[in-house]
C-alpha cells in the first residue's frame, strides 16, 4: 500500500521566555493511502500538537505561531510521484494544501464554525478559495449544488434547510457532522480528526464514527484519528500509535497493540 504521509523524528517545543521546553520528542509514523491510523494517549501527551503540526498550524522552520514551535524532524506528504516536506513549505504552499489535500476536524465544532455565517456558505467557502487558486482542477458546478450533493451523500438531514441554518441552532453532534462535511468538500487525501466525539453522547458518537467510516470507504480518504478512548480506537482504527509524555510508546496493528485491552 502506498505511503501518503511520513512523519520523521518530529519534535515540538513550548517557548517560555528564552527557554524551549520539549513537548513532543522524536515522534515518527506513517499513514498509508486509504487506511485509518489511531493515535491514543492521555491528555497532555502530545497528540493534538502532533496533529496540528501536520498542516502547518504550529508553523514550521520559517515561522511559528504563538509559543509552540516545531524544533526538529520532517513531515513528508506524497502525491504518488514525489514527496514534499511540509515543514519547509511556504505559507502560500500550505494554504493551497489545507482543506484540499489535508483537512482537519477539531474537537470543538462550535468554536470552529463562524456564528455569523450560514452553514452552506461556510462549506462553500472552502470550494471557492481553492477554485480561485486552481481553476482547472475544480468542478465547474456551482458551489451551492456541490454542497447540497455532499450533504445528501453524507446523509445529513434536510440539506436545503441545513444550508440556510446558523450554527447556534444546531446540536453539538450536528455541528460536528457539518464540520466533517466542511473538511471533506474538496475530497482531501488525508483527514485529521482530533477527538471528534468528545462531549458527545454514545449514540451521537456512533453516528460520527459511521460517517467517518463511510468517508474512508467511499472517498478513499486516509484518516488520522486521535482519541484518549481505547475502545473507540480499537473499534475504528487499522493501526495504532500510542503516545506517552510526548514519545511513541508503541506502534502496530490494532490487534497487536490493543489485543490485551478489554
Amino acid at each position: 500500500m502506498e505511503t501518503l504521509l511520513q512523519v520523521k523524528n518530529l519534535s515540538i517545543g513550548i517557548r517560555k521566555g528564552r527557554e524551549i521546553l520539549s513537548s513532543v520528542e522524536d515522534v515518527s509514523f506513517d499513514i498509508k493511502r486509504g487506511e485509518i491510523l489511531g493515535i491514543v494517549g492521555e491528555s497532555g501527551s502530545g497528540k493534538t500538537l502532533t496533529a496540528l503540526s501536520i498542516p502547518g498550524l504550529l508553523g514550521n522552520y520559517r515561522f511559528h505561531y504563538g509559543n509552540k514551535e516545531v524544533t526538529g524532524g520532517s513531515i513528508l506528504v506524497s502525491d504518488g510521484i514525489a514527496s514534499k516536506d511540509l515543514l519547509t513549505a511556504s505559507e502560500k504552499e500550505l494554504e493551497a494544501i489545507r482543506g484540499k489535500e489535508i483537512s482537519m476536524v477539531f474537537q470543538e465544532p462550535f468554536s470552529s464554525l463562524n456564528p455569523l455565517a450560514k452553514i452552506g456558505e461556510q462549506i462553500a467557502e472552502t470550494l471557492e478559495i481553492h477554485k480561485q487558486r486552481e481553476e482547472k482542477n475544480v468542478d465547474t458546478k456551482p458551489a451551492k449544488d456541490r454542497v447540497r450533493e455532499l450533504m445528501e451523500k453524507l446523509k445529513l438531514p434536510d440539506p436545503e434547510k441545513l444550508m440556510n441554518t446558523y450554527p447556534h441552532r444546531l446540536s453539538g453532534g450536528m455541528c460536528q457532522r457539518v464540520m466533517i462535511a466542511l473538511a471533506v468538500i474538496c475530497r482531501p487525501r488525508l483527514l485529521i480528526a482530533d477527538e471528534p466525539t468528545t462531549a458527545l453522547d454514545q449514540n451521537t458518537q456512533g453516528k460520527i464514527l459511521t460517517l467517518l467510516s463511510e468517508i474512508n470507504r467511499d472517498f478513499g480518504t486516509s484518516i488520522l484519528f486521535i482519541s484518549h478512548d481505547l475502545s473507540l480506537i480499537k473499534s475504528f482504527s487499522n493501526r495504532v500509535l500510542v503516545i506517552y509524555s510526548g514519545r511513541v510508546l508503541e506502534e502496530g496493528t490494532t490487534e497487536e497493540v490493543l489485543l490485551a485491552c478489554p
